[in-house]
């Protein structure tokens, strides 16, 4: 019997402790389901938060992009003013341009005439200065002849004054030739002369040593080798 008693004790026991466990996952349950709710909440308010943001920056952007195109627009209103201005100022400087050309081309009428007239004036002057030049030319070419005629007269006498000096040069050189020979020949001939005196005085030494030879081999008659040397002397001198 106590033994049965034991058993029921344990099972109410644990019976009790299932149930708080049991108690208690529900409650961590329900807390969490509260918890995931509050999560969703903050993060579906985060989320509306975010959409606003987004929607914040994109119109942001589309006031910009407004802004933008305002611009653009101011821009292309002052771009076609301006445009406008040019154009205006394009035209007028066309009418100016316009009326400059046609000033232009009345100026380049009454030029044109001119120049006719000029042409005109200057097509005389050149006739004119062609037919001074041909008589100029017509009188150079006289001039020419002429001073061709008198080189030739001067040539020719300067010819005859060259063959004439040739002529007093070629006697000139013929006379010196001449007393050349003549000189070379009187030198010879008083060389060979010398030669020939040179030759008589030795002549007479080798006679006067021969006269005194005999003398002093026939020293009886000294008188007569005496004489003739005296002779020979005298016809020395």
């Amino acid at each position: 019997m106590k033994q049965k008693k034991k058993k029921k004790i344990k099972i109410t026991k644990n019976s009790v402790g299932l149930a708080k466990i049991v108690s208690s996952a529900i409650s961590n349950y329900k807390k969490n389901k509260e918890l995931d709710k509050i999560k969703a909440i903050k993060l579906q308010k985060l989320e509306e938060k975010n959409s606003i943001l987004k929607e914040r920056k994109e119109l942001k952007i589309w006031e910009e992009r407004l802004i933008k195109e305002s611009n653009k627009i101011k821009l292309n209103e002052e771009e076609l003013v301006n445009k406008e201005k040019e154009i205006k100022l394009r035209e007028e400087k066309q009418k100016i341009e316009v009326d400059r050309l046609i000033k232009k081309d009345e100026d380049l009428i009454i030029y044109a005439k001119e120049l006719r007239e000029k042409e005109k004036k200057l097509k005389i002057k050149e006739e004119e200065q062609n037919r001074k030049d041909i008589d100029l030319k017509v009188r150079e070419e006289e001039q020419k002849q002429k001073e061709l005629k008198e080189q030739r007269r001067k040539n020719r006498e300067l010819k005859l004054l060259k063959e004439e000096e040739n002529k007093q040069k070629e006697l000139e050189y013929i006379k010196i030739k001449e007393w050349e020979e003549k000189f070379d020949r009187e030198q010879k001939l008083k060389e060979q002369e010398e030669i020939r005196r040179e030759q008589r005085l030795m002549q007479k030494e080798i006679e006067k040593k021969s006269k005194f030879q005999e003398i002093e081999k026939n020293p009886k008659n000294p008188s007569s080798g005496l004489e003739n040397f005296n002779i020979d002397k005298s016809k020395e001198n």
